[in-house]
């Protein structure tokens, strides 16, 4: 399966200044990669870098819901340090707030970074990586609009509504550039800000995310992994009776 080097070309990961973002950042710096991590708090990202070993993290302070700031940091990004060879769409909010308590501007606030952000990274990733017919894009996702929490009506749907950006852009782009892939990853929930006291260290779901970031087989494009394991798509019942006579089961990859 071909892999992502730092031959390849530098990474940038959204939401890099805490949590998921920060270990995912961290990781990929330690495998050689330079990484253009964002976000709102300088301070924050300051202390990724710190983390990070010497030149390889470049905190970025950037708002993902500021669309033009956005188009204008990545390009400067690719003018700066070449090829864009790994877009990881981490930033989110999950304000918890009641849907009594929302108000539209609350509520379009974090459609903006959890939906728009999302495209707009996209749209400016794929100006480098289009020309080049080569890239990966990798969606930090949830199952918040599957199953939607109290007091988390923006949240849910601006993530569900991403998930169905993951597909629409690999709907429009997986035939003419194959070896763009864009994917879903869903880290369980996690022991940070936005996650759960009990939840799973992002130090080891980092370690998930990352080597699925790093796989840019055509294969990939459109496929959904919890954690380490892919989530196969619903099979219809026609799909099933020739599986069961065939003896041919679908596998779930494993990282």
């Amino acid at each position: 399966m071909t892999q992502i080097t730092p031959r390849d070309g530098f990474a940038i990961v959204t939401g890099a200044g805490s949590g998921l973002g920060r270990a995912l950042a961290r990781q990929l710096c330690e495998k050689g990669f330079i990484v253009a991590g964002t976000g709102r708090r300088p301070e924050a990202l300051q202390h990724t870098a710190e983390l990070c070993p010497e030149g390889h993290f470049l905190p970025v302070t950037m708002d993902v819901a500021d669309f033009d700031k956005v188009a204008q940091g990545f390009s400067l990004l690719i003018e700066q340090h070449g090829p864009l060879a790994l877009l990881i769409n981490n930033a989110a909010v999950y304000p918890r707030i009641d849907l009594l308590q929302e108000t539209p501007d609350s509520f379009w606030h974090s459609m903006a970074i959890n939906l728009g952000g999302v495209f707009a990274c996209s749209h400016a990733a794929l100006q480098d990586m289009a020309p080049r017919g080569a890239g990966r894009i990798l969606n930090v996702a949830s199952f918040a609009d599957i199953a939607p929490l109290p007091a988390s009506a923006a949240y849910s749907v601006s993530k569900g509504a991403a998930r169905v950006l993951t597909r629409a852009m690999v709907a429009d782009l997986a035939d003419r550039f194959p070896d763009i892939v864009i994917g879903d990853w869903l880290p369980g929930a996690l022991d940070t800000e936005m996650g759960i006291p009990d939840g799973l260290a992002p130090d080891q779901a980092a370690q998930w995310g990352v080597k699925l970031a790093l796989m840019r087989d055509p294969s990939l494009s459109g496929t959904t992994f919890e954690r380490d394991t892919e989530i196969l798509p619903p099979r219809g019942l026609k799909r099933k009776v020739r599986d069961l006579l065939l003896m041919k089961r679908p596998k779930p990859r494993s990282l």
